[in-house]
């Protein structure tokens, strides 16, 4: 026997998007955002290659994590969709050059990158060995990135935009809205979330074109995903994201 409507809407109340599925929600508010057109934005963090690429040096800690989410395929729907629905994308990479790597101190993960030369570059003001290398964009994304009307910020040196100019540039595009999504999940996805948030942006994730490094005993896209649902607005599929951009007035 079917479910009678209103017991359907309770289901659907009472669960939330997940990888593999709805699962049950917290009991706590889910306020949601309402798009309004030219008051939102589209920000994506690393879509880069040492990431998302099989032959990226993280493959082998966020590989798993990304395929079983579908990231890169909906990170692409999301790039799409705001080009289809005129929706300004901006994209906030992650670049390492040679003084990044002498400092003095560093945290667990940022000593790990350095190990990998992840996002490595040859500087600042050159482009030298970078087509093609890790810090580049995924292949895929090129035709969305390079379109002439994506904005590439500056880049974030630990995870958070503090250190780069994506608030000065959303701020002067008159965004106010931001729906985010991008690698990693509990690292750079997550500290742009809290940080865009202190900074008055209403702010959703979409939690399947994100990913992150899983080891035994330690999931960091579990971390990430609890964190999302007590701070942003709500938590989306790309599929919602792609319907809600599709039907915003």
């Amino acid at each position: 026997m079917p479910p009678k409507p209103d017991e359907t809407k309770a289901d659907a109340a009472a669960t939330i998007h997940y990888i593999d599925g709805p699962r049950p929600d917290a009991p706590i508010p889910r306020p949601g955002m309402a798009l309004r057109k030219g008051s939102v934005a589209v920000v994506v963090t690393d879509p880069q290659n040492d990431f998302l690429s099989v032959e990226g040096v993280a493959w082998g800690a966020v590989g798993a994590s990304v395929t079983r989410n579908n990231t890169v395929e909906n990170l692409e729907s999301l790039f799409k969709a705001a080009s289809d629905f005129a929706v300004p994308v901006f994209v906030s990479p992650h670049y390492y050059y040679a003084h990044d790597h002498r400092w003095k101190f560093e945290g667990a993960l940022e000593t790990l990158m350095h190990q990998l030369t992840m996002f490595d570059r040859k500087g600042a003001l050159t482009v030298e060995d970078f087509p093609g290398s890790g810090a580049d964009w995924l292949e895929r994304y090129k035709p969305y990135i390079n379109d002439g009307k994506t904005i590439v910020t500056s880049p974030h040196k630990i995870y958070g935009p503090e250190t780069n100019d994506l608030v000065l540039q959303l701020r002067k595009a008159g965004i106010s809205q931001v729906i985010l999504a991008g690698m990693s999940a509990n690292l750079c996805v997550e500290s742009h979330m809290r940080e865009l948030l202190e900074q008055g942006f209403h702010v959703v994730i979409v939690a399947d074109a994100t990913a992150a490094a899983q080891f035994p005993g330690f999931d960091g896209y579990e971390a990430a995903f609890v964190n999302y649902r007590m701070l942003a607005s709500d938590v989306w599929s790309t599929a919602e994201t792609v319907h809600l951009l599709a039907s915003m007035s």
